[in-house]
C-alpha cells in the first residue's frame, strides 16, 4: 500500500466548490493536520480525497472501463469547437514515512 506524503506549505491548487459536512473527529484531525503541515484545509481535503480515490481498486477498474470523456467530446462537438481538458495532477504519494506516519 502506498503512503501519503504531505508537502509543507504546498496549498496552491485549482479549486471547485464541494458542499459536504465533515464529522467532528475528522474535522478535528483535519484542523490539526493543517496546523502540522502549514497547508489550508482545501488543499488537504483535495489531497486526501485524491489519495483515497487512487487507492480504491474497484473504482479505478470501473473508471478505466468507462468510455473516455475525450471520445464523448469527439462524437458530440461541432467542428472547430473541441477543447482539450487539462489533466489533473495525481496526489503526491511516497513510500517514505513522515514524522507523524
Amino acid at each position: 500500500m502506498s503512503k501519503l506524503k504531505i508537502d509543507k506549505g504546498a496549498s496552491k491548487v485549482r479549486r471547485a466548490p464541494l458542499k459536504v459536512t465533515i464529522d467532528g473527529s475528522v474535522s478535528d484531525d483535519l484542523e490539526l493536520m493543517c496546523e502540522w503541515s502549514e497547508n489550508d484545509s482545501s488543499y488537504l481535503v483535495n489531497l486526501l480525497l485524491g489519495f483515497a480515490i487512487a487507492q480504491s481498486e474497484g473504482f479505478q477498474k470501473y473508471k478505466s472501463e468507462r468510455p473516455s470523456a475525450t471520445a464523448h467530446l469527439r462524437d458530440t462537438a461541432k467542428p472547430g469547437s473541441v477543447t482539450t481538458p487539462k489533466p489533473q495532477s495525481a496526489p503526491t504519494v511516497s513510500s517514505e514515512k513522515g514524522p507523524n506516519a
